[in-house]
């Protein structure tokens, strides 16, 4: 799991990346102006994991090599590019893609059958008037 947080136009954001079984999940989370470090604390310890268990879609990668023995002056080569590199790695941006587009269908199809429920219970009420004043006759 891997938090990343970024300067991104006005507000700082955070993109936090969840590996497992071989698809790379993704949320972004959006602290606003200049977080502080208990916020970022707070973020991590309180609304991370509900926000990963949230995603639904995730993105398949190539199962990197798991590497036994990692000599440690590649490892801190490797950590410090890791720090250099700004931004989220590609995967976990089309992660955030393919999240995004499931909750917009979902949100579709939500959406229509709220409005076919309301148009069914206008009708239902419009016939109920209609009965309503014929009951005398």
């Amino acid at each position: 799991m891997k938090l990343t947080v970024y300067f991104e136009g006005e507000f700082w954001v955070g993109v936090t990346e969840h590996e497992a079984d071989g698809k790379v999940k993704a949320t972004r989370y959006v602290f606003g102006p200049e977080p502080y470090d208990a916020e970022v604390m707070e973020f991590v310890q309180f609304r991370m994991l509900p926000l990963l268990a949230q995603t639904s879609v995730g993105v398949s990668v190539d199962a990197l090599a798991r590497r036994g023995r990692v000599n440690p002056k590649r490892l801190a080569r490797e950590a410090a590019r890791e720090m250099d590199r700004k931004g989220i790695r590609g995967a976990a941006q089309e992660a955030l893609k393919l999240e995004l587009e499931h909750r917009k269908k979902t949100r579709k199809v939500v959406s229509r059958e709220q409005r076919e429920a309301e148009k069914e219970r206008k009708r239902e009420i419009a016939i109920q008037k209609a009965k309503a004043k014929h009951r005398g006759r």
